[in-house]
């Protein structure tokens, strides 16, 4: 797929975009500018993430992605515009959530390891995080 460097460059790019949308959402006459600064930015980050060295299991990508997109779209359908901190607090379970599933992946990909170093495996068939943690 991507090598590292275009993986490195679009994080650098996605994070600068990042910055210009939270400081254009200070002033109401560059918040509809920012908001597609944070649009672009976060599109650049899944793309070049999906896309970056030792990245798979796309059969699983996909859906979630999917099952995100429906979730927060009903979430917020359902909040009215006077309820938005409710809105931001529901959002932000998923990002809880989220980073629950990174933790049991690592952890996951730890016990893969062990389990490979006590059968004196090879390390070749390690990739992405496994080879880090190898």
């Amino acid at each position: 797929m991507l090598g590292q460097g275009f993986v490195s460059a679009a994080s650098i790019a996605a994070s600068v975009l990042f910055i210009l949308s939270l400081g254009g959402l200070s002033n109401q006459e560059k918040a509809k500018r920012a908001v597609w600064y944070g649009i672009v930015g976060m599109a650049v980050a899944v793309f070049f993430t999906a896309f970056g060295p030792g990245i798979g299991g796309y059969w699983w990508m996909i859906p979630m992605m999917i099952i995100g997109a429906v979730a927060g779209w009903h979430v917020a359908k359902r909040v009215a515009m006077t309820e938005m901190p409710q809105l931001v607090a529901a959002l932000h379970s998923f990002v809880g959530l989220a980073a629950v599933f990174v933790a049991w992946n690592a952890d996951l990909e730890r016990r893969r390891v062990l389990a490979a170093q006590a059968l004196e495996a090879g390390q070749q068939e390690f990739s992405a995080f496994a080879a880090l943690v190898a």
